[in-house]
This record gives structure tokens, sequence and C-alpha cells, in this order.
């Protein structure tokens, strides 16, 4: 059995809502702007760290870094003209060349102190 695959609108339903709930967040909260724009994900990455280097509790983050995690993956699909998809609730973006990446997943990591959204955008839109 296969299963099924939802692609741009359906599937991006959530993950842009994350992303934009995070925008505001952080613009309102920490007085960051982000502007979709690869360069943004720098300030996503020290962002996270700082959170990480605080100690935060992953129960106390999780809902920002998937929302971080959702603005990276709409920054590619900007940058690249890749669709968001989804299967049994996970969320991933195709770029045009096939290749998967899990930005949500990637924000998560970062927090981990093991991963980047920059590098991951850069990696991303690069053919």
């Amino acid at each position: 059995m296969t299963t099924q695959q939802e692609t741009r609108p359906a599937a991006a339903t959530r993950p842009v809502r994350w992303a934009a709930d995070a925008v505001a967040t952080m613009r309102e909260g920490a007085r960051l702007r982000l502007d979709y724009s690869a360069q943004s994900l720098w300030r996503v990455d020290r962002m996270i760290e700082e959170l990480r280097r605080e100690r935060t509790p992953y129960p106390a983050v999780e809902n920002t870094l998937r929302g971080l995690g959702a603005y990276a993956g709409e920054v590619i699909a900007r940058q690249a003209g890749a669709e968001w998809w989804a299967t049994g609730g996970d969320h991933w973006i195709r770029t045009p060349d096939g290749r998967l990446w899990d930005p949500i997943d990637e924000a998560r990591r970062c927090f981990a102190g093991d991963g980047s959204l920059r590098l991951l955008c850069r990696d991303a839109v690069q053919r």
C-alpha cells in the first residue's frame, strides 16, 4: 500500500501558517525581522543557537522550532521554486530536481547542535 501525498496548496497550508506565525512571533517577541530571504536564515540559525545555549527545555521551544523550520522551507520554496509535500502529518519540501528536504527536522537538529537552516537552504537551491 502506498501513502498518498499531497502537494501545494493542500500540503502547504499548515507549514505556511507555521512560518507566518514564526515571522510574527520573532518580530514581536525577539525584535527579529524575517523577510523570507536566504540571508535571513543566518539570523534564524543564531536564534536557535541562542535557545540551545540558554538550555531552554525542548518542550518549551518545540512549536517555535517547527515554525522556524517551516519558515526555512518557505524560503527554499520561494528561492528554488520548490513545493511542500505531506504524508501522514510530516511535511517536506520537494525541489524541482525531485529531491526531498525536511527543514522542520533540520530546525530540531539545529537545536540539538547538529544542523543549519542556512546550509540546508544553500544546498537545496543549488542545482
